[in-house]
């Protein structure tokens, strides 16, 4: 059995320990060791069942470890993914037992899938997919380091650039193409493609200015 060890403390760090601990219970897997993030005292105040036991910048990694990112923000999940796989970490998925994923999907490293989340047939989720308990829908295509919060639904043939984040109850047409670095904000209705690098909001969801 491998040491796990979560990459960042925050909200979404400490969600993963408990689909860490719920995969345990159905089928022993890792032994958690802890937490590394920056911010040494980050679970000052929280009531959590491991510790942060170093940080992320000088962290060594040895023999048995492996890596579960515990980070929702796109470009911080690349730079840190990147600094760790340069010293030889080796990152998991953690794919919740309640999730579905279909035979014909595919999937990259890393990927953390929440509670009911979903991925439909022949769709592909890129490294570093952060799905927390939505839908991605058949034949859609998601790019590396995006995250997709609760309650969205990500439609047939939908693709979706590298570094996207998609606020909660987010809704996109079929077919639409979602460039490189998008910030869709939550509740938003996206019937037209977005351009690299935007933020857009509403319904439907228009680029702030």
């Amino acid at each position: 059995m491998k040491d796990l060890i979560i990459v960042g403390a925050g909200g979404h760090g400490r969600e993963v320990l408990e689909w860490v601990k719920d995969i345990n219970a159905e089928k022993p897997t890792w032994n958690v060791l802890g937490f590394i993030d920056d911010n040494l005292s980050k679970l000052a105040d929280k009531k959590c069942s491991c510790q942060i036991i170093g940080k992320i910048v000088d962290w060594k990694v040895e023999e048995n470890q492996c890596f579960a990112l515990g980070i929702a923000s796109p470009p911080v999940k690349e730079k840190v993914t990147k600094l760790l796989m340069g010293r030889g970490a080796e990152f998991v998925s953690v794919i919740h037992p309640s999730a579905r994923i279909a035979e014909s999907a595919g999937y990259g490293l890393g990927l953390v899938a929440y509670p009911n989340a979903g991925i439909g047939p022949d769709a592909y989720v890129g490294d570093f997919v952060t799905l927390l308990s939505s839908k991605i829908g058949h034949d859609a295509w998601v790019g590396d380091y995006t995250t997709i919060s609760s309650h969205c639904g990500v439609n047939g043939e939908v693709k979706l650039g590298k570094r996207v984040f998609l606020g909660s109850h987010v809704a996109i047409v079929p077919n639409k193409r979602i460039g490189d670095d998008v910030y869709v904000g939550l509740g938003s209705v996206v019937i037209n493609d977005v351009e690299n690098n935007s933020k857009v909001f509403g319904n439907p969801a228009r680029r702030a200015r």
